[in-house]
């Protein structure tokens, strides 16, 4: 599409903007390099102040922008988890400010170790449309945890939404602190160019590359929220119908648009039928119908719609079946809405199976024993979640440390990503680095070591001229 020039005028007003607010962010972290645990606190109190203000505008402008999003799944997936995690955050944080001792080598005493944990300075989010909400404030809290000031890049498939957040952010905060920036693929390449201190960035693997090529140019530290084709495992030793109903609520969840949403299932070819049945039941139960069902969210837009009905041709054309839960027979006509559309006898050569879904649809694979579905899962790239569905400690233990995933769930799916004592992150393709809880400080703040001796230092004892009985003694006894 051939941008208008109104659209490259505004464009520019917005990398216009961006540069300005950076500079003046990198001007403000200067004059005030470490805010004290008490500023840290009040940011998080009125970051977590004005999401419970918001919540049912964003809600609203998150149902404009979908033309259905569920109500609840934005107050319990973006808003709810938002803020749990900013209070662990705030309840934690001097104790996470406090310089950690280490330890002192006999050879370089007496003197203390210690590291120190210092805000990175200025950090760039980058922020994609399926969880605006969440993946900009919860970002942001782990950015202010550790003291810093970030510039937010905020989706243009979410202008409702964006125009409520920048009201939003900009009633609690100045924006030499927290800034908002717009645009679409220009602004998004001039934001990954900048010198930030850090930057996050959650979204696609394909555009991840570029953003950290971009990144790479001024060795920016980068964290990388990706996501990739996860897997549900379920086994002889696990109960379908549970399994069911847990794969039913990670898949239809903002109607599969979720970088942990379960991508494919790996079944017993025994139980595939009786899973299906059990799917479709636990389907049914939740969303009788869906077509005026507020409960069952849309696809954000017809580009995203029309890439999911291109995957169903192609695995149709190749010989996969197609079978989509319509148990009210209605009309979608209109909607982008997609039932939950489960997909057998695929094959490698379809698209479906080759890229992440993001959406309502749900390939079953069957394998005749596990180590046959644990050898395909790793010979593709290594996802973001992982689940399995199994009452068996034995095999919990077989199938983690026999593959790699970012996170792992077991009976159940989603939950994981809100633990707030636990990282999340990606692993090689499904990303870099990890967030959330203490992992969040840590990787917005620069661990610095300090080493300090006293009046006394008997490090002079090595200094040159070389050769004397304590150079002796070292080689002798120590380097040998």
């Amino acid at each position: 599409m051939v941008a208008t020039a109104a659209q490259m005028n505004d464009e520019q007003a917005q990398i216009t903007y961006l540069h300005e607010v950076f500079a003046k962010q990198k001007a403000a972290y200067a004059k005030a390099p470490y805010p004290s645990a008490k500023q840290r606190r009040d940011d998080l109190d009125k970051l977590a102040a004005i999401l419970r203000e918001y919540k049912d505008e964003l809600a609203e402008a998150m149902n404009t922008d979908f033309s259905c999003r569920s109500k609840d799944e934005t107050l319990l997936a973006e808003i709810m988890v938002t803020l749990e995690g900013i209070k662990y955050n705030r309840k934690n944080l001097k104790k996470w400010m406090k310089p950690s001792r280490r330890h002192v080598s006999a050879l370089f005493a007496p003197a203390s170790n210690k590291v120190h944990y210092q805000p990175k300075g200025v950090v760039g989010i980058m922020v994609p449309w399926n969880y605006p909400i969440q993946l900009a404030a919860a970002p942001l809290a782990a950015a202010l945890a550790a003291g810093n000031r970030a510039v937010i890049k905020l989706s243009e498939f979410t202008p409702a939404t964006n125009a409520v957040m920048q009201r939003m952010f900009a009633s609690a905060f100045d924006e030499d602190q927290v800034a908002i920036v717009l645009g679409e693929a220009q602004v998004g390449a001039e934001f990954s160019n900048l010198h930030w201190d850090h930057l996050l960035f959650t979204g696609s693997t394909a555009v991840a590359r570029h953003v950290m090529s971009a990144a790479g140019k001024n060795l920016v530290p980068v964290t990388l929220e990706l996501g990739g084709k996860s897997p549900c495992i379920i086994t002889d030793k696990g109960t379908l119908k549970s399994a069911a109903e847990s794969i039913i609520f990670g898949k239809a969840t903002n109607a599969g648009q979720t970088c942990i949403a379960p991508d494919y299932i790996l079944c017993p070819s025994h139980s595939v039928e009786e899973l299906k049945s059990e799917i479709k039941a636990a389907y049914q139960k939740s969303f009788p119908t869906l077509r005026n069902n507020n409960d069952y969210t849309a696809i954000v837009n017809e580009r995203q719609f029309n890439r999911l009905q291109s995957y169903l041709k192609d695995a149709e054309e190749k010989g996969a079946t197609i079978e989509p839960l319509n148990h009210a027979n209605e009309d979608f006509s209109g909607t982008r809405k997609i039932p939950l559309t489960l997909v057998t006898n695929t094959t490698e050569d379809m698209v479906i199976m080759q890229d992440e879904i993001f959406g309502p649809l749900l390939p079953i694979l069957s394998y005749d024993n596990l180590d046959d579905a644990l050898q395909y899962i790793n010979e593709h790239p290594r996802p973001l979640a992982l689940y399995l569905f199994s009452h068996n400690g034995y095999e919990h233990e077989y199938v983690l440390r026999n593959t790699h995933a970012g996170g792992v769930a077991i009976n159940d799916c989603l939950t994981h990503i809100a633990q707030d004592d636990m990282p999340f992150g990606g692993v090689g393709d499904s990303g870099i680095g990890a967030y959330h809880g203490h992992e969040g400080f840590l990787s917005l703040s620069h661990a610095k070591s300090v080493h300090k001796k006293g009046r006394f230092n008997s490090g002079k004892f090595i200094h040159a001229p070389h050769g004397r009985l304590v150079h002796r003694l070292i080689y002798k006894f120590i380097i040998r």
